[in-house]
C-alpha cells in the first residue's frame, strides 16, 4: 500500500507528564522499555548508590563478555565475599548459568565475585569491562567499582540509567530467561537448593515479569521492575524508597492507565519525492499520553546517489531529542531515472 508523505518533518501529538507521585523515593524513573524514553520521574538524573541493582549490569557484562561458558571453580575470595550469599564453597565447580541464577534471584555477592574473576581475569579486570560497556551503551553518569553493589562512594548510577540497564539487559535472551524466573532449583553433591526470586512482585503481580532488588545502609532500598500489560512495556526504578513495592505498583498502574500505545507511522510504502519511495517494514509505535501538546517530529534521511536500492533512516524525536531511529528501504523508480537523464 502506498501513502504520500507530504513532509519529511512533521509534528504529532505528544508531551510528557507526571505519571504518579512517588515522594517517598529519593529518586525514581518510569521509562518506556521499548524506546528507553523517560515517561516520568523525580530526581531521575541524580547519581546515587544503587546497591545490588548493580548485578543487572554484572549479568549482562558476563553474558556479552565472550568468555567460554561452562563450569567455574570457586576461589577462596569468592567464597568469602562480604554481604548476601548463595553459600558457595571454595574449590567446588559450579556452572556459570547456575551462578547467574544465584546472582539475579538471590543476589549472591559470592556469585558476582566468581563470575567476575572468570570473565575478567580478576574482579578489577571485570569492573573495567563493566565500565567500558556502560560507556558503550551511553550510561554517562554510571560508575562501577565492584560487581555486587557493595557501598563505595564512587559506585553510583541514576534512576534513569538504571532503568536503561534493565532495558538493555532484557534484550539478551539468556538474561531474560534468568531474570523472569520465579524460582530455580540447584543441586550439588551435597544438597538441593530451591531458590525463590527475591523480587516479591514477580510472585504477586501478573504484570511484573522481571526485576532486581537491592539494599545497603547507604543506598537504602533500591528496586527495578519490568512490567508488561496490553502490549505496553515499562520499567520502574526507585532509589532509597522504604515503600518501594507499593510505589512500583502505583507507578505501573498509573502509567498503564495514562499512556496509550499509538502508531506514529504505519508500515508500508511512502512516496517521498517523484520517483523515490521509502518502505517502512514495521510500524513505529510509542507510548503517549492523551491530550498532550504536539512535540513529536519525524525526519526521514534519504541517502544521496542514484543506486536503485539504499537504506535510509526514519527518526522520531521528542522536543528535538531523538527517541526512535528505524531503517527504511529507499527505492528509486523508473520515473526518477527518467527525470534525472
Amino acid at each position: 500500500m502506498k501513502r504520500t508523505l507530504l513532509l519529511a518533518v512533521f509534528c504529532a501529538w505528544f508531551t510528557l507528564g507526571g505519571a504518579a507521585n512517588a515522594s517517598a523515593a529519593q529518586a525514581w524513573a518510569v521509562i518506556d522499555a521499548e524506546t528507553g524514553r523517560l515517561l516520568d520521574g523525580a530526581n531521575e538524573d541524580a547519581p546515587l548508590p544503587i546497591a545490588s541493582l548493580t548485578k543487572i549490569w554484572t549479568a549482562l557484562t558476563y553474558l556479552e563478555s565472550g568468555v567460554e561458558q561452562g563450569e567455574i571453580t570457586i576461589s577462596p575470595a569468592a567464597a568469602s565475599s562480604e554481604g548476601s550469599s548463595i553459600y558457595l564453597k571454595s574449590g567446588t565447580a559450579v556452572q556459570d548459568k547456575t551462578l547467574l541464577y544465584g546472582l539475579m534471584l538471590r543476589s549472591g555477592n559470592d556469585a558476582a565475585h566468581a563470575l567476575a574473576e572468570h570473565a575478567g581475569g580478576s574482579v578489577e579486570g571485570f569492573v573495567q569491562l563493566m565500565q567500558e560497556k556502560a560507556i558503550f551503551y551511553g550510561l554517562d553518569k554510571t560508575v562501577f567499582t565492584n560487581p555486587s553493589g557493595l557501598h563505595d562512594e564512587r559506585h553510583l548510577s541514576t534512576a534513569y540509567e538504571t532503568g536503561l540497564m534493565l532495558r538493555f539487559a532484557m534484550e539478551n535472551e539468556t538474561f531474560r530467561e534468568i531474570a523472569t524466573a520465579k524460582k530455580h532449583v540447584y543441586q550439588n553433591e551435597e544438597n538441593t537448593y530451591h531458590w525463590r526470586n527475591k523480587h516479591r512482585l514477580l510472585h504477586s503481580e501478573p504484570t511484573a515479569i522481571a526485576g532486581k532488588t537491592g539494599f545497603t545502609k547507604a543506598a537504602g532500598r533500591t528496586l527495578a521492575t519490568y512490567f508488561e500489560k496490553d502490549d505496553k512495556k515499562i520499567i520502574v526504578v526507585t532509589l532509597n524508597d522504604p515503600n518501594d513495592w507499593e510505589t512500583h505498583l502505583g507507578l505501573a498502574e498509573k502509567t498503564f492507565s495514562t499512556f496509550k500505545r499509538v502508531t506514529i507511522a504505519k508500515k508500508g510504502v511512502y512516496n517521498i519525492f517523484p520517483g523515490v519511495r521509502a518502505e517502512l517494514k514495521e510500524p513505529i509505535e510509542l507510548l503517549i499520553k492523551k491530550g498532550e501538546k504536539e512535540k513529536l517530529s519525524n525526519v526521514l534521511l534519504v541517502p544521496r546517489g542514484k543506486q536503485p536500492t539504499a537504506t535510509g533512516v526514519w527518526t522520531v524525536s521528542f522536543n528535538h531529542e531523538p527517541i526512535v531511529a528505524t531503517d527504511v528501504v529507499i527505492r528509486q523508480t523508473k520515473e526518477r531515472s527518467a527525470t534525472s537523464k
